[in-house]
């Protein structure tokens, strides 16, 4: 969308974490890195590969529950491909969060075996947990810890500093606040983290971006659209698509008109609380 406003943020403090991670890194075994399953491009930080450099890599694919089922075996078989192991998780349910223990052990074959060359078996793994804000660090700590070790909230920024947390006698993970990076090239990459609340509302226009979901749904969703909120006239642009489900919403001013900005508000927070279903916004064959 032409006029979609330009979305930045980067507090300061995310300075401070890309450094603490860096200082970081030479006491820690390998990165899990949390994205979200719905936008798996979007949601890994372009910086982080030469951030880490050659440390293991295992990327969770976090709120599994929430994407297209089908889109998210697609992506692991991709990062399969590029010798990344990924696996589908839901922190909130914990699904999936079982097979961490052993999947993290496969990427770490090789240091185990040099801690059993050395005589150190028993020594624990030290994994460093890192992802955007708002992507389920905390929560996935919590579920793998067995407590709430870590601050989990349902808004961006929530992890301000470096903690370790025990998990058991074998590992211990090192949380990190969430990261950004400094600039998005590609402003698609914003308004996909703006739709899942990795950033936040209030520095963006919600009726733009609720207008550019619509676009998107429309194109690959559309049967979702129709079973969420009725027929459609999909022959008009995505502003009036806007105006006819927040009419069958009952959100109509004076003078008939639709409360755009409320049925904007309602339309991202059924979008991002899985309302409409299980959608992927990022597809192997447009990213790959």
């Amino acid at each position: 969308m032409s006029d979609m406003q330009n979305i930045q943020w980067f507090p300061g403090h995310m300075t401070r974490t890309k450094r603490k991670i860096k200082e970081a890194l030479q006491i820690i075994d390998a990165v899990v890195e949390i994205v979200d399953a719905r936008i798996p491009i979007s949601s890994r930080n372009p910086d982080l590969k030469e951030i880490i450099k050659d440390k293991p890599l295992l990327i969770l694919l976090n709120k599994c529950d929430m994407a297209d089922p089908t889109e998210t075996s697609r992506w692991i078989d991709y990062y399969k491909k590029n010798d990344i192991t990924a696996i589908p998780v839901d922190c909130k349910t914990g699904k999936g969060i079982n097979n961490f223990k052993d999947k993290i052990k496969e990427v770490l074959a090789d240091k185990l075996e040099q801690f059993k060359a050395k005589g150190l078996v028993g020594k624990p793994l030290r994994v460093m947990v890192v992802g955007i804000p708002n992507v389920g660090k905390s929560s996935f700590i919590n579920r793998i810890a067995g407590g709430n070790r870590a601050k989990a909230e349902n808004r961006p920024g929530v992890t301000r500093g470096n903690q370790w947390i025990t998990v058991d006698k074998q590992l211990e993970l090192l949380d990190t606040p969430g990261v950004l990076w400094p600039k998005f090239d590609d402003q698609a990459v914003g308004e996909r983290l703006a739709f899942t609340g990795a950033v936040k509302d209030k520095v963006v226009d919600i009726e733009l971006l609720s207008i550019r979901l619509l676009e998107i749904l429309t194109q690959s969703y559309r049967d979702k659209l129709i079973e969420r909120y009725g027929n459609l006239d999909f022959s008009a642009d995505s502003y009036e698509l806007l105006c006819q489900i927040g009419k069958k919403r009952g959100m109509v001013i004076r003078g008939g008109e639709t409360d755009t900005e409320r049925a904007s508000a309602m339309l991202l927070e059924e979008y991002r609380n899985c309302k409409i279903g299980r959608i992927t916004l990022e597809r192997i064959c447009d990213n790959a």
